[in-house]
């Protein structure tokens, strides 16, 4: 593949669109195809998943007819590519599939083809973060499909649109230039948000803006809202408060004292119409899980000893706390609502994690249950028993159950209610730490992103589609 190097606007681009639009896409080194998927069941429901929390901004999905017990060895891999660093969940809308990570000092975009790996174009920027606390030095924020086009915000703050098609640089900006962000803790992290003919972004800069609403197809400021609180690690969803549609913005960033909170803001014209400060006292502390709207309520949530707050708004929308309670701190797994209940991953790390239920009319939890998961591995010839836990995991609701992706790669579905719990079923897909990305689910196929070498099998970190479709 011939490699083009070209300046565009101060900005060094490495590489391109690998063939012409319309082209079929094509295998590369890092790609291993494994097999192709079941055809999916009749009658199966079936959705993309363009965006960090899915269809519908709550990681939720509407999908049906799926593997309800895993095979010995785990559901059937269809296809992995070895992977650079960074924590991003790929995205999938359109026949296409966008994942954004980092490879040899270059922050890379890839546009695969869903069920076969294969890839249609590839962009790469160079980068030259450095995370303050060790972690991976590649991007946080996950890719944002609408329509033609893609939208990848990288850990540095470049933001780019790509037409989906062939990968052509649209329009790009770097907001932590632009509005003078400084380095945040683990850089940027939040995912922008597509409402309508914008682009909304949880900028932080000092001062102001805390948010910024770019022209999606221009990448011209529309609006910019808020003055006081830092860029944080939870991304804006949508909401309806009194009849109206309004975004909420979880910010707080680097900042002494620890500042942030809840912004309501009305996408039309970036007003504030609501602000309710929400931080932990702790410096070193973020707030990172996304609002959760539920019923005109809005619950946001922070580990840290922290809790959560459910929310009310009065016709003016002046906020009104229903209630506090330290039932659920959330570190970065968004909780998810269902039937009057919160469910959701509590606890800070190691091994204070715990799955939670907690009714949502009193804030009071209805159980914690930290489930222990023992497995048997083979280390130089000797067996050695573990047990693990969910630790930082993932939570999505698809159908009445609950899909769970641990800490440390295991898969398990949960039956979840407010009378208790249970494993369904489980399976061990790799011995890798730091599985904190929320995986999609699309056309039956799930991709979980291992964001560490595994420990016991030795794979390299790996973007891997399983197929979960049903028989």
């Amino acid at each position: 593949m011939k490699t083009i190097l070209r300046i565009a606007i101060g900005l060094v681009m490495i590489g391109g669109a690998t063939r012409a639009p319309g082209d079929e896409p094509a295998a590369y080194p890092e790609l291993r195809f494994h097999g192709a998927p079941r055809t999916l069941s009749a009658g199966a429901v079936t959705s993309e998943w363009p965006r960090l929390l899915g269809p519908n901004h709550d990681a939720t999905s509407p999908e049906t007819r799926l593997l309800s017990k895993f095979p010995s060895d785990g559901p059937a891999i269809v296809w992995e590519m070895e992977t650079g660093e960074g924590y991003a969940s790929p995205s999938i809308a359109n026949d296409r599939l966008v994942f954004i990570h980092r490879l040899s000092g270059r922050e890379t975009i890839d546009c695969l083809d869903p069920q076969t790996g294969k890839r249609y174009w590839r962009k790469q920027y160079v980068t030259d973060y450095s995370d303050r606390y060790g972690f991976g030095a590649g991007p946080r924020c996950s890719p944002v499909i609408d329509g033609e086009f893609v939208y990848c915000y990288g850990v540095t703050g470049r933001l780019t649109c790509h037409r989906l098609s062939d990968g052509e640089l649209i329009w790009k900006t770097n907001t932590s230039e632009r509005f003078k962000v400084p380095q945040d803790f683990f850089g940027v992290g939040a995912t922008p948000l597509i409402v309508g003919d914008l682009l909304i972004v949880n900028v932080g800069a000092p001062g102001g803006p805390c948010v910024v609403a770019f022209e999606k197809k221009t990448g011209q400021i529309a609006w910019q809202a808020g003055d006081q609180w830092g860029p944080s690690y939870a991304s804006p969803v949508p909401a309806r408060i009194n009849g109206r549609d309004v975004v909420m913005v979880f910010a707080g960033g680097d900042s002494k004292p620890p500042t942030g909170g809840l912004l309501v803001i009305d996408p039309r014209d970036g007003k504030v119409l609501s602000r309710y400060p929400f931080r932990s006292k702790k410096y070193e502390s973020v707030n990172a899980s996304s609002p959760v709207c539920v019923d005109g309520k809005v619950f946001i949530s922070s580990s840290y000893k922290t809790g959560g707050v459910l929310l009310s708004f009065d016709k003016d929308f002046a906020p009104r706390v229903e209630w506090k309670s330290d039932a659920l701190g959330a570190h970065f797994m968004t909780p998810i609502a269902q039937d009057g209940y919160l469910y959701g991953v509590d606890g800070m790390g190691g091994s204070d994690m715990a799955l939670v239920c907690v009714d949502l009319r009193t804030g009071k939890r209805q159980w914690r249950w930290a489930p222990t998961l023992d497995e048997t591995i083979e280390v130089r010839g000797s067996r050695r028993e573990l047990s693990l836990s969910v630790g930082r995991g993932s939570l999505m609701r698809v159908g009445d159950r609950y899909l769970c992706l641990t800490e440390d790669g295991h898969l398990l579905w949960l039956s979840l209610t407010p009378r208790g719990h249970a494993v369904d079923a489980r399976a061990w897909l790799f011995a890798a730490r730091e599985t904190w990305t929320l995986p999609p689910l699309a056309h039956g196929l799930l991709y979980v992103n291992q964001n560490t070498r595994d420990s016991v099998n030795k794979t390299k970190p790996r973007l891997v589609c399983y197929d979960l479709r049903g028989e």
